[in-house]
Parts: C-alpha cells; sequence; structure tokens
C-alpha cells in the first residue's frame, strides 16, 4: 500500500488535469467524463509501481494529443477567420 501512495498524486493529477482538458472535447464534456471514469476504475485495482507509471504515461500522451487538438481546432478557426474571405 505504502508504495503506490507516491504515484497516487500523480495519477489523482493526471485525473484532474483530463477532466479539465475534457471539457472541450468535440462530443462533450459528459462524453468525455464517463469514458475517463471508466477507463481509471478498470485500472483501479493495479498495484505494481511499473504499471501504474506505464499508465500514467499513456494518460500523459492522451492529454498532450488532446491540447494538440485544440491548438490545431483553435489555429484553423483563426485562420479561416482572416484568410478564407477573399
Amino acid at each position: 500500500r505504502t508504495m503506490a501512495n507516491p504515484l497516487r498524486s500523480e495519477v489523482v493529477r493526471l485525473y484532474k488535469n483530463l477532466l479539465y482538458l475534457g471539457r472541450e472535447y468535440p462530443k462533450g464534456g459528459d462524453y468525455f467524463r464517463d469514458r475517463l471514469r471508466a477507463a481509471f476504475a478498470k485500472n483501479k485495482s493495479v498495484q505494481e509501481p511499473e504499471k501504474i507509471k506505464e499508465l500514467i504515461a499513456r494518460g500523459e500522451f492522451v492529454s498532450r494529443e488532446l491540447e494538440a487538438l485544440y491548438y490545431l481546432r483553435k489555429y484553423r478557426a483563426m485562420k479561416q477567420r482572416y484568410y478564407d474571405d477573399k
């Protein structure tokens, strides 16, 4: 139990970050939140620190992908606003 403790705060931080990013998700925040909750619940029983670190890395990858998606969407919207009216 004590082994997983230092990683627990990392998992909680990741969950909160993904939850925050999920508010802008194209299919809606509720859809994203439900999927996120299910994914975390599915791996709730994982005890090995290495496996937990692996799952955290996967979650961080997902959060970077979401950020990239949002930046791209914002960029496209700005580009359309300024260049498509010619």
